[in-house]
């Protein structure tokens, strides 16, 4: 079992999770080491009680939590008087959850967002979500993106991350309190772009494992990866943003772990897929949010509405709704 190996900080705070997935898990694990007051909120009090009982994630097996952890099912307990809160729901959850949270947050809340999405109905990022949600209050609103599996910074493995926020001090803050001998933090001034690419780049990945599932190589792999991210670079240019971040570690560093992890869900998803399954049989089979499957109604909005052509896009949504078979899938490259 990975133990967990405490270090002090100083300039503590205390901060509220919001859900109590992987992702959530990892980084609350993260922030607890360093010695932050941390609560970790999730709606299902059955979640939170498994949690209590065995300081272990169920999907995350060997992981120790610090014992300093905190754990509610209330959002009121999650939210009143912390300096940050992080939201790690799946991006489906985000807007609902940001609504219930509002009553119990001040004006100039340090938010931040770790969900990857884009919302179907409004095309709106998780970042744009949060903000609506919380007019009035002036929110600081930061996105915490990169080629993070939760898997390897739950064991506290070399990892990297962006805090992106029109915000400078709040995404400067938020490098502070999330930087470890673990976790190197760099920032970002153009948050949308960077959601943008942790959405797209699960869409890709979905491709990836399709190719895989349908017995292509590291051949495909590559190709899949380069075209894809030319395609994000295209959605990106059309939507206005910085070409930087699809360069850098949210964009490609993102698009590449996604690909080709044993980790990745979207990978996973897209191998069986591949392999005959339905995309509801291969979430079942996952047991996981597949966040990609979630984005590519928005994607293929977007790609309409910007007038891009995205052919891997336009290829998995046409394999996941039953247009094309799987096997007429080398039409992504």
């Amino acid at each position: 079992m990975a133990k967990a190996v405490e270090f002090k900080m100083t300039n503590l705070c205390s901060i509220g999770v919001l859900g109590a997935g992987t992702w959530g898990t990892a980084l609350t694990k993260l922030l607890a080491l360093k010695g932050y007051n941390v609560w970790m909120w999730s709606a299902l009090s059955e979640e939170i009680d498994q949690l209590k009982a065995t300081n272990q994630h169920p999907k995350l097996p060997g992981v120790e939590l610090p014992d300093s952890l905190n754990y509610t099912a209330s959002l009121e307990e999650a939210c009143t008087n912390k300096e940050v809160v992080l939201v790690a729901t799946p991006s489906i959850f985000v807007r609902q959850t940001v609504k219930q949270a509002r009553e119990f947050l001040p004006e100039n809340q340090i938010v931040v967002c770790v969900a990857k999405g884009i919302e179907t109905a409004t095309s709106d990022t998780m970042t744009d979500i949060i903000e609506e949600e919380l007019n009035g209050l002036s929110p600081r609103v930061v996105a915490l993106f990169g080629p993070t599996h939760a898997e390897e910074v739950a064991r506290c493995m070399p990892s990297t991350i962006v805090s992106a926020s029109t915000d400078k001090e709040a995404a400067l803050r938020i490098q502070s309190i999330f930087s470890t001998y673990y976790m190197r933090v760099y920032t970002n001034t153009d948050p949308k772009a960077v959601e943008l690419c942790g959405a797209l780049k699960n869409v890709i990945a979905l491709a990836s494992g399709i190719a895989k599932g349908l017995g292509c190589g590291d051949n495909a792999k590559a190709a899949l990866i380069t075209r894809g991210l030319a395609e994000m670079k295209r959605l990106g240019k059309a939507m206005g943003y910085s070409e930087a971040a699809f360069d850098g570690l949210a964009g490609l560093g993102d698009l590449v772990v996604t690909c080709t992890s044993e980790h990745s869900r979207n990978n996973k998803a897209g191998k069986l897929i591949g392999q005959g399954l339905t995309p509801e049989e291969a979430v079942k089979e996952v047991g996981m949010v597949v966040e990609g499957l979630n984005a590519l109604p928005s994607m293929m909005k977007l790609a309409k509405d910007y007038n891009v052509e995205m052919p891997i896009t336009e290829a998995v949504d046409g394999i996941v709704n039953g247009r094309i078979s799987a096997s007429g899938a080398m039409d992504m490259l």
